[in-house]
């Protein structure tokens, strides 16, 4: 069975990455702890259009294989290289879940799906869209009883 890829993406992480990616989660939580509903919303919101880590090296992998087809056609066929090593990476992250581009990514701040997710849901949970927790509940229980779901 193919594990999900989000899974996969933190797996073939740094554990470092993780933490931080971990930490920042964490800290979010605790800082929209108590914020009213309209505020939760918005950081909501934002938190569904931010660019997860597989769209941005799809859009970059593309960008940089056409930019590569393009050069080959118009200046010089050695330009070709480009595509075949883009795709190369695109290959070993869709089987291995890692792919050279990724630390550099996490590094820029992207996360993965399940990342944002985590901490989306956890807001959620803090705005009472879920039963069995409250505002008052520590970020931890409320990132918590979210994986328990």
């Amino acid at each position: 069975m193919m594990q999900e890829t989000a899974g996969r993406v933190s797996e073939s992480s740094s554990d470092k990455a993780n933490q931080q990616v971990q930490a920042e989660i964490m800290e979010n939580i605790g800082r929209y702890k108590g914020a009213s509903e309209a505020v939760l919303r918005k950081r909501i919101q934002q938190l569904d259009k931010e660019w997860d880590l597989e769209r941005s090296l799809e859009v970059n992998a593309s960008t940089l294989a056409l930019s590569g087809v393009l050069l080959s056609v118009f200046v010089d066929r050695r330009w070709l290289i480009l595509p075949g090593v883009v795709t190369r990476f695109l290959l070993q992250h869709g089987l291995q879940g890692w792919c050279p581009p990724l630390p550099l990514l996490n590094k820029l701040g992207f996360r993965s799906r399940r990342e944002i997710d985590e901490e989306k849901f956890a807001l959620k949970l803090l705005r009472g869209d879920f039963q069995g927790t409250s505002e008052s509940s520590d970020p931890a229980a409320v990132l918590k009883a979210f994986r328990k779901r």
